[in-house]
């Protein structure tokens, strides 16, 4: 499908995802081969492939940051995000599924669902993401197709059907049973250029006939006409058009998931590519829109169509060598042509639309314009951040935006030389302005520039890239923890007065608060129970930035006050004297007095670790996370002799984990950890922790 032959039912928007190692590069570089946009597959350990394109992607082999390609497959356009696996670039994979259609789900054949996949998984849940399972790597040792498929049973969804079913096990592995269609198909080799269809073979009849019955018994419960008909004549009354309707009925619900697998180099990506066309969703499948009207915050919905008033989302920020600031962004309705002016509906700001281009990795190609459903990038927006709603001026609308989790880990950093002091400044906005889970502050009291990630790889990465791409040498210290604050005593009652009386004009403001704890992972909350005009309704705002300025401190070791709700519900004000720094200053002292006296604690952060061990380390794993204050969690068998352990361990004992555990195991072990909670510091280690932080 060419760019004039457009229509929005023949476009797949869909991502890449799974854990780390599982193979989703190199699938990609399967699907850019088999689609005709490479004329060989690139590998990841040689640094060839297209979506792995920055410099560090090539020299470590894993993926960093997604990136999007173009291809067609047999009438459809199919714009893929590569997204990364190591939890440390989670952002990608969030930011990626907010505007996907689509996802196929990689898992390697040898480990079956592994800690990241699960991650992945509950991020294609939350955004409702109908998928796709691809069980690649069975073709080598240890592979196997239905241990995998059980393990996606027990950890993911019991809705999960093989719609493939191999021929073959492990490197005698060479075609598949397309259960809906009942055709086999079979290849000599990987790099075979076409299918070749065969009888089913004689000694997979009986799992044909089993998985295939499942599949359909499940799928046409989606479908009244089909139910009907199955229930009353049998499966053998439904032609294949009408399984792959009831099929591709069931995945567009989100859940139910087909499953299929080979080697995501061969020419068995072909049938993957024919599923992704026939059973993914295209923009229409997924529907209108709706946001609000950013003046009046009436609901707003915006169709699939070309006929609508132009609306989208940028998802990603990139700085590019050649062409400066890019913008990635999904068109959910209208169309959008270069050169024309749009509404950036989250800051109320207008952008000229320079250069419109369709990126293939790091690589463009211009276009004159985008149309409904589709993905590209803009060329130099200047006030664009990722999750900002850009839209037609005239007809203004606000999606939802894309949350992001705090980030746990800080170090200090600083220039080499003087000299690069204005341009590590500039390179540390550059790169924050491309990642949501990376924060930059100074610290107020010793004027250090404090960068934050979210794991010591996210900020050793970023280090090298401002080496790199911005010529900076930086010295950086030891990674910190990034502790919170809150309380855990209710309904203190306390005042915060301001008064300042020094010849001509005072200052006066007078507030009662009362403070709650709030759920945690609730942030903040503000209630305003002021009655009567006890303080005017234009101070109100004041009181309230003034709390959350003073929260920035908390009152035991300075680190920021987490999960609270204050209730302004008392007051006075002077008819001259009050304004409205006086009620922000007012509101800063009641909430520090507040907080003292709410029974204060510190917060330490609690991740999620995932140790892959063989059997004979276990014991020396086990006890090296007990005396890191862990809480062991499971202990599942993945194979025979290989175990996984899961544990709950304080962020502070896990740095340098990595590098341990791999001398510990003799380099045969592998671990991941992402943030899970925050949790109360225990006394004796919050008194060592204070004590740190007041020399």
């Amino acid at each position: 499908m060419s760019e004039n032959k457009y229509q929005i039912e023949n476009i797949r928007n869909i991502g890449i995802i799974a854990h780390i190692d599982a193979g989703k590069t190199t699938t990609t570089e399967g699907i850019l081969y088999r689609t005709g946009l490479k004329h060989k597959i690139g590998a990841v350990h040689e640094g060839e492939t297209t979506t792995d394109w920055m410099a560090q992607e090539r020299e470590r082999g894993i993926t960093i940051v997604s990136a999007a390609v173009t291809c067609y497959w047999k009438g459809c356009q199919i714009n893929i995000i590569d997204t990364p696996g190591h939890i440390d670039f989670t952002v990608e994979v969030e930011r990626s599924l907010r505007i996907l259609d689509g996802a196929v789900v990689i898992f390697d054949g040898k480990m079956g669902v592994e800690s990241q996949s699960e991650t992945v998984w509950r991020q294609a849940d939350k955004y409702n993401v109908p998928r796709i399972c691809f069980i690649n790597k069975i073709n080598q040792t240890g592979g196997d197709f239905y241990k995998s498929l059980e393990s996606i049973h027990n950890r993911l969804s019991k809705q999960a059907f093989p719609i493939h079913l191999p021929i073959g096990f492990e490197q005698s592995v060479k075609g598949i049973v397309d259960l809906a269609e009942m055709k086999a198909y079979s290849y000599d080799d990987f790099r075979d250029h076409q299918l070749k269809e065969i009888p089913i073979p004689t000694d997979l009849k009986d799992k044909v006939i089993h998985y295939r019955s499942l599949l359909i018994e499940n799928s046409v419960t989606e479908d009244e006409a089909l139910l009907e008909k199955y229930l009353e004549q049998g499966e053998e009354s439904l032609s294949p058009g009408e399984i792959k309707s009831a099929i591709r009925k069931a995945v567009l619900g989100g859940k139910f998931f087909i499953v299929s697998g080979g080697d995501g180099r061969g020419v068995i990506v072909e049938k993957l590519l024919d599923a992704v066309n026939d059973y993914l969703p295209s923009p229409l499948d997924k529907g209108s829109v709706y946001g609000k009207h950013p003046k009046n915050d009436q609901e707003e919905e915006r169709k699939p169509l070309n006929n609508q008033p132009f609306c989208g989302l940028a998802f990603k920020i990139a700085t590019d060598p050649f062409v400066g600031k890019l913008a990635y962004f999904r068109v959910y309705s209208g169309i959008i042509n270069a050169g024309s002016y749009i509404l950036n509906s989250s800051t109320n700001q207008k952008e000229r639309v320079g250069r419109i281009v369709r990126m293939q990795a790091d690589k463009r190609q211009d276009v004159e314009q985008v149309y409904a459903g589709d993905i590209a990038a803009i060329v130099g927006l200047k006030a664009t951040t990722t999750g900002n709603t850009l839209s037609d001026p005239n007809n203004p609308i606000l999606l939802e935006s894309i949350t992001f989790p705090e980030p746990p880990v800080s170090i200090a950093i600083e220039p080499k030389t003087k000299q690069d002091q204005e341009k590590m400044s500039l390179a540390l906005q550059r790169l924050a302005e491309e990642d949501p889970t990376f924060r930059i502050q100074v610290d107020r009291e010793t004027g250090q520039t404090i960068i934050s990630g979210m794991g010591e790889l996210h900020l050793e990465i970023i280090v090298d890239r401002m080496k790199r791409e911005f010529n900076v040498e930086a010295n950086v210290g030891q990674p910190q923890v990034a502790y919170r604050e809150t309380i855990r005593k209710d309904g203190v009652e306390v005042q915060g007065k301001f008064i300042r009386q020094s010849g001509g004009r005072g200052q006066y403001g007078d507030v009662w608060i009362r403070l709650f704890q709030n759920e945690q992972g609730k942030g903040f909350e503000f209630i305003n129970s002021i009655k009567g005009g006890v303080i005017p309704s234009e101070y109100i705002p004041a009181v309230k930035k003034g709390i959350v300025e003073a929260m920035g401190n908390g009152v035991i070791a300075g680190y920021p006050v987490v999960d609270i709700k204050a209730e302004l519900y008392d007051g006075s004000y002077h008819d001259v004297d009050s304004s409205e720094m006086a009620f922000s200053i007012a509101g800063s002292i009641a909430l520090q007095d507040a907080v003292k006296k709410s029974n204060p604690v510190l917060l330490e952060p609690i991740m999620k670790v995932v140790v892959v061990t063989p059997e004979n380390f276990m014991g020396d794993v086990i006890g090296d996370l007990n005396s890191k204050r862990g809480r062991i969690e499971t202990i599942e068998d993945l194979t025979s002799a290989v175990k996984e352990i899961t544990a709950f361990v304080p962020l502070g004992e896990m740095f340098g984990y990595t590098t341990n555990l791999r001398s510990m195991t003799q380099g045969r072990a592998s671990s991941s950890m992402e943030l899970d909670h925050y949790a109360d510091v225990p006394s004796n280690v919050a008194e060592a922790i204070i004590a740190k932080t007041k020399k």
